[in-house]
This record gives structure tokens, sequence and C-alpha cells, in this order.
């Protein structure tokens, strides 16, 4: 039974890693695109990249231990998480930069839920823009060397 939940949790990742990099290629277009519409339409997808990177942790979490005390904090707890090793059960998955590449589009996301009420800065977008880039590069490797490790 063991093999075949494993089995299933690799399929569910690599699932989940293939819904990430069609987000990357959406964040390709909208950053092409110009004016207040790009930018809202860039954010949107950049909101979307953080989600489906918790999506992937939630898979791991569920899987291997699935009980956040805090859920006021359950985001940044998630997040967290990933970047340990707990021994008997698991080997981290995010490096320490990639934890903090994703704590930043954490942030965003957060900022982007309740920014109903102004404007984006489009400085600003262009920082979490890198972030996302940089963690384009470091993301595959990160995922299949946990994948690999299981």
């Amino acid at each position: 039974m063991e093999k075949e939940r494993l089995v299933l949790l690799k399929a569910e990742m690599e699932a989940q890693l293939a819904v990430i990099a069609e987000i990357y290629l959406k964040i390709d277009l909208r950053k092409k695109e110009a004016g207040s519409a790009g930018a809202e339409s860039l954010g949107y997808q950049l909101h979307n990249l953080y989600c489906a990177f918790e999506d992937l942790f939630g898979i791991v979490a569920a899987f291997f231990e699935n009980h956040i005390e805090d859920r006021s904090r359950y985001h940044s707890e998630l997040l967290k998480r990933m970047t340990l090793s707990v021994e008997g059960v698991r080997p981290a998955y995010l490096s320490r930069i990639s934890f903090e590449l994703l704590d930043n589009l954490r942030a965003f996301r957060h900022l982007f839920r309740h920014a109903y009420s102004y404007d984006l800065d489009e400085r600003k977008l262009r920082i979490v823009l890198e972030d996302a880039e940089k963690l384009r590069q470091l993301y595959p490797r990160e995922g299949h060397d946990f994948i690999g490790k299981l």
C-alpha cells in the first residue's frame, strides 16, 4: 500500500509542476503587455504562480505531516515547513534561496488579493517578476530532486 501511495504522490507532484510550468508560459505572454491592464494581468499570473506552488506544498504536507497548528499563519508556516528535513519522514523540499523568493511571492499574493482599492505599482511588480524568474531556474531541479529522494 505504501508504494502505491508514493507513486500517487509523485504523480500529483508532477502534475502540479506541469501547472506551474504553464503559468510561467502565461507570465511570458503577460510581461509583453503594456499599461495598467498589462500590469494587472501579469499581477494575476504572479498571484496564480504562488497559489500553484502552495498547492504543490499542500500535496507534500498532506502526504507526510498535514498538520499546521496556527491556521492564521497557514501560508507562511506551510512555506517554512518545506525548508525542513524531517528525519525518517521526508527530505527538505526547498533551498533557502527558493524559500526567500517564494516568501516574496507569498507577500505579493497577499497584496494582490487586497489591492482592489488602488493600482499595482509597476516598479514593485517588476521586482516580484525578477524573483519569479530566479525561481524559474530553481524549482524544476528542486522538485525533481525531492521526488528522486522519496
